[in-house]
């Protein structure tokens, strides 16, 4: 297959294209930054210079291309219309990716119990979010689920947390990035409030198979949470500090001073991201793609990292 890929340079999209070039597959890889043309070329990709605003571009590609995999940004409504627009009728598939903080529940650092599945998103499932960030995502992603009567194969790949080396460009994962920048930044590992929040976690290996999958075999109009296996920030927090030789976890407020803070975290994102949970099960990939992850622990993973380079997305 000739296989166009967004976010070809960045943690998920560039994991996706060298497992896609494994296998055989071409790929042309949409990248906005002209310096990484020749990094990407010397992988395999053949990359084009543009950005999701770039209607024409994108639309010239998914056209000549036999799949479509979206990995350069989960909020960015233009592009998912263009992209659904290009490939119309065709029958062709449309991978979106997103990612289970549309799920998140709570700021403070604390567990929760709520579990969600698959079957969130249906219409009569009765659930909507509550935050404005993530009822404009989940819009994007009924709206990419509803393509399917268009003519598009699509699905929407809802990842929980990744963690796991970059297997394409340098690239790093958000939340424990941020919590490593944080660590060096300050000398000492924080969490938000008591860290006993929790949130499903994938490994990126296993996440780029399913992409492989999902292309070959995903039904139209299928949405899959992406987990396999769950932890609580405290415990992550705390194999960084173990992996750093840094004291900590410490609990950070959002009330405490500046000092305190270490004016690493933006208090939005540390309260929403970091202390929040966001627990998912998901079977479709397994029951219906025949996906099996290889790994199960993040913690085994950063126990045993030296974070000598960057981390994710």
């Amino acid at each position: 297959m000739r296989v166009f890929v967004t976010g070809v340079g960045g943690y998920i999209g560039g994991a996706v294209a060298v497992r896609l070039l494994q296998e055989g597959h071409t790929v042309v890889g949409l990248t906005r930054d002209g310096a990484k043309v020749g990094a990407l070329a010397r992988l395999g990709i053949q990359p084009v210079v543009g950005t999701l605003d770039d209607a024409d571009v994108l639309t010239v590609q998914a056209r000549g291309a036999d799949a479509v995999v979206n990995a350069a940004d989960s909020d960015h409504l233009r592009a998912v219309r263009t992209l659904v627009a290009a490939l119309a009728g065709s029958g062709k598939p449309l991978i979106h990716t997103s990612g289970s903080s549309i799920v998140g529940v709570g700021t403070d650092g604390e567990v929760s119990s709520a579990i969600f599945h698959e079957d969130v998103l249906d219409s009569d499932s009765g659930w909507e979010p509550e935050h404005p960030i993530r009822k404009a995502r989940v819009a994007i992603d009924r709206l990419v689920l509803a393509a399917a009567e268009q003519g598009v194969r699509t699905a929407v790949l809802c990842h929980s947390l990744i963690y796991g080396p970059a297997q394409g460009l340098p690239g790093e994962s958000v939340l424990i990035a941020a919590l490593v920048r944080q660590a060096r930044a300050a000398g000492v590992v924080r969490q938000v409030g008591g860290g006993g929040n929790i949130w499903s976690n994938v490994h990126l290996g296993d996440v780029a198979e399913l992409y492989l999958l999902a292309l070959e075999k995903s039904s139209p109009g299928t949405f899959y949470f992406v987990e396999s296996g769950e932890e609580s920030i405290g415990a992550m927090a705390a194999a960084i500090a173990r992996c750093l030789g840094l004291p900590g976890p410490v609990p950070w407020h959002p009330d405490a001073d500046a000092d305190a803070a270490d004016s690493v975290w933006d208090p939005q994102f540390a309260m929403h991201a970091l202390g929040s949970n966001s627990r998912v099960r998901g079977s479709r990939a397994r029951d219906l793609l025949g996906w099996r992850p290889r790994h199960h622990s993040i913690i085994d993973w950063l126990s045993s990292t030296s974070f000598g380079e960057t981390v994710e997305r």
